[in-house]
């Protein structure tokens, strides 16, 4: 064990706020600090009244690793080490977020997801309570740490180049264009009248000025506008409130789950989708296990396109609400209520109150595919797993895919079409996100990544392509709930499908062992062994699984091995041979 200098007393600035150290700089002769030299005050009272004293001690990855539970949670950033058990329910992104990463390395995230990270570095001091040992790597030992420093290397290029400053004339104008629209249908109304065609007219009006509000209130969520957060969040909650009746604390939380865990089961909220529907490979088989039946998965893919109208008004609203009064959020819910106060005073004198709310939820009814279509083209078609602790770079751009770049598709998606950019550098300014493109499109080609982007037709038809998808995964959860009730089950390799080929026992060790995690999911506990994991990784099988009746077959290069239900099909020494 090594020891080194820490500062004595607790060095938090956690309850201090900036008014303090003014004051104290004031008392003292100095000016208050402000823009830049708002750091440096920091910095500087957090010197002055600090004293060293020993304390730290370096830890292994070994260690580390077993601090990952909801009431103990260690991270690592910058080869730093830290308890944030005590501080996730006051941390800014939710405590989720932290939770996602206890006992793995934070670097790369936390540098995404922070404006300023030397401002934040600040709070996190009085939880430092070591560092990694001389002899560990920057990160774990299974991710690639060559291509870690060329991605933090390639994100100091980009701030070197100034990709992260955003032009504020861009998002003026589209905050005009946003307000343009509102008034321009309340113009309309005001002089044509309420009849249908022009309720009709105005009502699609206003749900572009819906959908391009749910865009810019994105960016602000992102902190990609202004230099100061401050900023950022108070234009949040205008947009997102104010604009669009909705609370920014609980899109913060849904939104930046869905981040730093894109597509990873159960910890993404956007994938987590049950029990209305059920996405990738392993979300049918948990709910399998569980007998969890909401309704004919078999038609899923059919109904994500009758639900998706409504998915907005009737499941996010509710929710957004929910989350604003469970947690008092009093700001976020008079920011919302300013919303319904601004349509009824614009519209309740043509339509009156009734009329009013049939118009608000038709706008929301026809903004949600909108949104929608836009948010999962990136996402649905894409890998879908349990937590694999990849790196930062792999597990974005395996989780994601782009839309080709053209005027129209950049407004019609907000720029979300560069989705891959956006998901590696969330603070980047979304105009700035096509000129890395190509950066980041040959480090994926260096290191064999698939970088996919599509025409935005084809990104709409993978989402109903992937509806067939969805519909195998209804029929694999109909026989799992159908035939899997019993636990006991036997692991066997039937003689007659096997062909033995020379040279295939060992190909890509890598992905055997990717194979036998995965087994892991298809498999109940008891069967699923590390001797059972042992022998797939020996004879190197990778194939398709099919579940039939009482048994789950999965045809590999060496073979077919099958899983059988021993008390409904008892083995026959004669015709298979048990490993």
């Amino acid at each position: 064990m090594t020891f080194e200098e820490k500062p004595e007393g607790n060095g938090s600035l956690v309850d201090e706020s900036q008014l303090d150290l003014d004051a104290k700089h004031q008392a003292n002769g100095k000016p208050g600090a402000s823009g830049k030299a708002k750091l440096s005050a920091r910095q500087e009272a957090y010197a002055k009244c600090n004293l060293p004293r020993k304390s730290l001690n370096t830890y292994t990855w070994q260690e580390i690793q077993r601090h990952n539970q909801k009431t103990d949670q260690w991270l690592v950033i910058n080869r730093k080490v830290y308890d944030v058990t005590g501080w996730a329910d006051r941390h800014p992104g939710g405590r989720q977020v932290l939770k996602h990463y206890a006992g793995e390395d934070a670097t790369d995230v936390f540098r995404a997801m922070h404006l300023d990270p030397d401002i934040v570095r600040l709070y996190l001091k009085p939880l430092l309570i070591g560092e990694l040992a001389p002899e560990e790597p920057n990160q774990e030992r299974n991710k690639n740490a060559r291509l870690v420093e060329d991605f933090q290397e390639l994100r100091r290029t980009l701030e070197t180049l100034n990709m992260f400053n955003a032009n504020l004339g861009f998002f003026f104008l589209h905050l005009t264009q946003i307000l343009i629209l509102e008034a321009l249908a309340w113009v309309i109304v005001w002089h044509f009248g309420s009849g249908w065609l022009i309720t009709i007219f105005i009502s699609f009006l206003l749900t572009v000025s819906q959908a391009q509000g749910s865009f810019l209130q994105h960016d602000m969520g992102h902190l990609s506008i202004f230099k100061k957060s401050k900023w950022n969040r108070l234009m949040h909650k205008f947009v997102m409130g104010h604009l669009k009746g909705l609370s920014a604390k609980w899109w913060n939380y849904r939104h930046f789950q869905h981040h730093v865990k894109t597509n990873i089961y159960p910890k993404d909220p956007d994938i987590d989708a049950g029990p209305l529907f059920v996405l990738g490979d392993l979300q049918p088989v948990e709910y399998g296990k569980k007998k969890i039946k909401f309704f004919d998965y078999e038609k899923q893919h059919l109904i994500f396109c009758l639900v998706s109208p409504f998915l907005i008004p009737v499941y996010f609203y509710p929710e957004s609400i929910l989350h604003m009064c469970h947690r008092r959020h009093w700001e976020d819910i008079a920011w919302a209520i300013s919303f319904y106060i601004r349509y009824f005073i614009t519209f309740s004198p043509f339509y009156g109150i009734f009329g009013t709310m049939v118009l608000i939820y038709l706008v929301k009814i026809l903004e949600s595919p909108w949104i929608v279509y836009i948010t999962q083209m990136s996402h649905i078609p894409m890998k879908v797993s349990k937590e694999e602790n990849r790196d930062w770079f792999s597990a974005q751009v395996l989780a994601t895919c782009n839309v080709e770049h053209s005027f129209f598709n950049d407004w019609f998606t907000g720029h979300l079409n560069f989705q891959i950019e956006h998901h590696l550098f969330p603070t980047m300014p979304r105009h700035n996100c096509h000129k890395v493109a190509p950066l980041v499109k040959s480090l994926c080609a260096k290191y064999g990544l698939p970088y996919v982007n599509k025409p935005m037709l084809k990104a709409f038809g993978d989402i109903l392509s992937q509806g067939q998808t969805l519909d195998s995964a209804g029929e694999e959860k109909r026989n799992l709930n159908l035939n899997f009730s019993l636990p006991r089950l036997s692991l066997l390799r039937p003689s007659s499908t096997i062909r033995q080929r020379q040279g295939s026992c060992h190909r890509g060790h890598e992905s055997n062992i990717k194979f036998a995690f995965d087994l892991l999911h298809l498999c109940s506990p008891e069967l699923a062994t590390n001797q059972a994991v042992d022998k797939w990784v020996q004879h190197g099988d990778q194939g398709c699984v099919e579940h039939k009746n009482h048994f789950i077959t999965i045809q590999g290069e060496t073979g077919a091995w099958t899983y059988i239900d021993e008390e409904e099909y008892p083995i026959k020494v004669g015709d298979s041979s048990q490993v």
